[in-house]
């Protein structure tokens, strides 16, 4: 295992228009799904990376509060935070929708191509 928070390089923009536990939430799911960060990597302590970035310890615990609750992080008490088995939850469930469309598309009798402009026309929504 390596060192805490090893895959991490963050930098915290206060004057930027997303709110700092946000920046952090999306700098550690982007690490996640870059590779930087692997399964059961370690992240700093909630204290460590709050003195670090210069953030207060309530906003790096709301980060890793989200970041648990989307299934990206597992806390394990002693043991410390880490990278999830699985890795980003949000990036399954999209994987789990699309093959229940592509199920009810074949259903339905919607061929593949018909079933991509009707995922791009909801998309540009």
């Amino acid at each position: 295992m390596s060192k805490p928070g090893a895959g991490l390089s963050l930098t915290i923009d206060p004057d930027a228009a997303t709110a700092p536990f946000e920046q952090l939430r999306a700098a550690v799911v982007d690490a996640v799904q870059s590779g930087r960060l692997a399964p059961g990597d370690r992240l700093p302590t909630v204290r460590a990376l709050a003195e670090q970035l210069g953030l207060a310890t309530n906003t790096v615990a709301k980060a890793y509060r989200a970041l648990e609750g989307d299934g990206v992080i597992e806390t394990r008490g002693r043991n410390g935070t880490v990278i999830a088995e699985h890795g980003d939850a949000g990036r399954r469930a999209l994987q789990r929708a699309a093959a229940d469309f592509a199920a009810l598309a074949r259903r339905v009798g919607v061929d593949a191509a018909e079933a991509r402009e009707i995922v791009d026309a909801a998309l540009h929504e």
